[in-house]
């Protein structure tokens, strides 16, 4: 049965709009007192975007094969061409308060997306189940471009929902945008070429599907045009991203593909609004099956692609399900507020009160007895006085002379990016241990090795974090180095 009227007069009577710009400039100006107090840094994907932008400004080839890097992001290399422009601490500043912004578009675009669905109030109470979501948030402080795909995907859906076909010029934007920052965004715009394309009849111009189709490549194309240039090899984002999922430990048998979806959604959602999600779908389907039509297709979209990830062995990881866990958050809303779309005496009206009260009571009382701030704030503190520590400990006189004699090695692939960005190094001027012979214990240079036992297995720059396959000897001074220098969680030794 499908409710007619989701656009009730008491709603419509709601200056909604008015409430729901406020409410957006709070979230904008607690974003960025965040954004003040934690000035924390890129992670580790975006600092290699960082630099691979950096690179192509200097006349360079970008290295994407460098050891074990993260897989290019077309998009995410061209905002760090530009923001590397500003410089070294400017660039990085910038890049951050992008990523935070993107998080404001993420809750603006979930409750367009949730009120152009389901009415203004699921579209509110779902803006506040992303905001106590804080994995989101968390990922925007660190800089992570998941935030920003996830907020393309969420508009771009929001407008199809509230003017079906009449607004697809910005949809096809949108997500071409996507599609050059996660190659999950490729089955999206496939799949909505077929939507459009459909019914074959006359009806449908076969030069406009044409376009269209071009239209839909022109992301999947620029990704191999810059893997094919960068490489030589055309499909090398696939291929290196498969070996770095077996040599990281991050593959899963597709058999766990579900089971492992299943604890990610739980990680991400909780299983309070994880069963409200459940419930939320079912009530879309008797009362609002129409219009939870695309809210349905992105939602799946994420698990289509988790598990074809999972099926072609590629690196398995909660972040794969960000979008369907975005589409989730919405059916939970409707779970909670989509009652209100109902008309007054309506026999599901008293009912659907009963059970939205006791999943937001239910939820309300798992993110009270569960939230741990202090964890948050510890980890962004960290991030911020290591990456700070690093930098005044690569600067030194006695590091500076002792990069005459060789290259800086680091225990592994962690500290890296980091180290390459501070110095201005290329890809052979900072060598990982774990890819030297012997594990750089007789190589020449400045060897940076991690200090205390926290650091060893710390989730940044820790070399024995789990699944780590690297030899302990990366993190053992070979002989004849001498310590050269010292901070509270590095050591550089040296050798000439």
């Amino acid at each position: 049965m499908e409710s007619s009227t989701l656009t009730s007069p008491r709603l419509r009577a709601v200056p909604e709009r008015v409430y729901a710009r406020a409410g957006f400039a709070l979230l904008c100006l607690g974003a960025l007192i965040g954004y003040l107090v934690y000035p924390t840094y890129p992670n580790y994907d975006s600092a290699y975007s960082l630099i691979w932008g950096r690179e192509l400004v200097d006349g360079t080839l970008p290295s994407f094969d460098a050891y074990r890097a993260p897989t290019e992001h077309p998009l995410a290399v061209a905002v760090g061409a530009i923001l590397s422009l500003l410089g070294d601490t400017v660039g990085p500043r910038v890049w951050l308060a992008l990523s935070v912004a993107s998080f404001c578009l993420l809750v603006a675009g979930v409750y367009r997306l949730g009120r152009a669905a389901f009415g203004p109030w699921v579209g509110l109470v779902a803006a506040l189940l992303v905001m106590s979501r804080l994995d989101y948030a968390f990922l925007a402080a660190r800089g992570y471009i998941d935030v920003a795909y996830l907020a393309l995907v969420a508009w771009a859906a929001a407008v199809e929902t509230e003017t079906p076909r009449a607004r697809t010029r910005t949809v096809w934007i949108l997500l071409a945008l996507a599609g050059l920052l996660r190659p999950e965004a490729w089955l999206l715009l496939g799949a909505y070429w077929l939507w459009l394309a459909w019914p074959p009849a006359a009806r449908r111009d076969v030069r406009e599907r044409v376009r269209t189709a071009l239209i839909a490549a022109i992301a999947p194309v620029l990704w191999v045009l810059a893997d094919w240039t960068a490489t030589g090899d055309p499909l090398f984002s696939l291929n290196h991203t498969s070996s770095l999922a077996n040599d990281l430990q991050r593959t899963k048998p597709a058999s766990e593909a579900p089971s492992f979806a299943l604890h990610s959604l739980d990680s991400t959602l909780k299983w309070p609004i994880l069963l409200g999600a459940v419930l939320g779908v079912v009530l879309a389907a008797l009362f609002a099956r129409r219009r939870a039509g695309v809210l349905a297709a992105v939602t799946a979209s994420g698990l289509i692609t988790f598990a074809a990830i999972a099926a072609a062995g590629l690196s398995v990881i909660d972040r794969y399900l960000a979008i369907s866990a975005v589409g989730l958050i919405v059916f939970a809303a409707f779970a909670i507020a989509g009652f209100t779309a109902l008309p007054s005496g309506h026999p599901a009206h008293r009912p659907w009160i009963a059970v939205a009260a006791v999943v937001a009571l239910g939820g309300a009382a798992f993110t009270a007895t569960h939230l741990h701030p202090g964890y948050i704030d510890r980890e962004l503190t960290t991030r911020r006085e290591l990456r700070q520590e690093l930098a005044r400990l690569v600067k030194t006189p006695a590091f500076t002379l002792a990069r005459r004699c060789g290259v800086v090695s680091v225990p592994n692939h962690k500290l890296i990016p980091d180290v390459r960005w501070i110095l201005h190094d290329d890809v052979e001027q900072v060598r990982a241990r774990s890819d030297l012979p012997d594990f750089g214990q007789d190589t020449k240079g400045v060897q940076i090795f991690v200090s205390g036992p926290t650091m060893l297995t710390n989730s940044t720059y820790g070399p024995f974090v789990p699944g780590s396959r690297d030899d302990a000897r990366i993190q053992v001074p070979g002989p004849g180095l001498r310590l050269i220098d010292r901070s509270p969680h590095f050591l550089a030794y040296a050798a000439c």
